[in-house]
């Protein structure tokens, strides 16, 4: 692994590196006040879609983390941003959270289930099963299929859940038609992200805890990547995989910025 450190700023997972379930990694509210204090640049770049940057505000502030909503870019703001470049003022049958709903309210887009140009898939906690078969119906009528993320599992208080990419894979199961992920790996996310803070990738590091998003997007884009062992990665899980992080810290409260 690269022994010395280059980058000065910073994007950040959140689930699994800031915090885990409803709890806030230890030392994690230091380490962002000092990226504060440094004046580097620092985005939450998250791949969950099931919350609007406004409510992932509110979560950090009750642990301790005063940002603002500029500070937060999701998979479904990063998807709202493809959809309007491919087919403005659209239309999507959507399946997930009010974080991917309001995303593309925001950019015009029309909710319905009726003729719609995308279904599009993101997270949630609860999923409607009537909601999952409607999806099915219309992918299989040639609707294009979109999802927010490929993740198939999150942490949780006691283990991990499945995430949107488990729900993906069951909707391709049963249409045979495979979705477009807009989410980390996919670099699409990684550049609008360095977009909205106005860095370039040389001087930028991700810090995740997943090997096969947060780590594969980090090298797929020129950034430095730091693993971090809070979240759903151990040590021995890295031998699973062709590719190694630059960096490994037990937790974000490790690293010196």
């Amino acid at each position: 692994m690269k022994q010395e450190r280059r980058a000065r700023h910073y994007l950040m997972d959140m689930d699994g590196v800031i915090y885990r379930g409803k709890n806030m990694i230890p030392g994690a509210d230091r380490f962002v006040r000092r990226l504060e204090v440094l004046g580097r640049k620092f985005l939450f770049l998250t791949n969950s879609s099931d919350n609007t940057p406004a409510e992932l505000q509110r979560t950090l502030s009750a642990m301790g983390i005063q940002v603002g909503v500029e500070y937060f870019y999701t998979s479904a703001l990063a998807t709202a941003a493809f959809l309007n470049a491919q087919r403005p003022q659209g239309k999507a049958f959507v399946i997930g959270g009010q974080g991917l709903k309001e995303a593309l309210l925001d950019i015009g887009y029309a909710i319905t289930e009726k003729g719609p140009d995308y279904v599009i898939l993101g997270g949630m906690r609860d999923y409607d099963f009537d909601q999952i078969t409607t999806g099915i119906r219309l992918i299989d009528e040639g609707v294009p299929f979109v999802a927010t993320n490929p993740d198939v599992t999150g942490p949780f208080e006691s283990g991990i859940m499945p995430a949107c990419g488990s729900f993906a894979a069951l909707m391709e199961k049963a249409t045979g038609s495979s979705p477009y992920f807009i989410g980390k790996p996919n670099p699409l996310m990684m550049r609008n992200a360095m977009r909205t803070l106005d860095v370039h990738s040389g001087e930028t590091a991700i810090i995740g805890d997943r090997m096969d998003t947060d780590i594969v997007a980090g090298i797929e884009s020129g950034l430095e990547t730091i693993l971090v062992l809070t979240g759903v990665t151990d040590r021995e899980d890295l031998l699973k995989y062709p590719y190694r992080p630059d960096f490994i810290f037990n937790s974000i409260a490790d690293i010196e910025p």
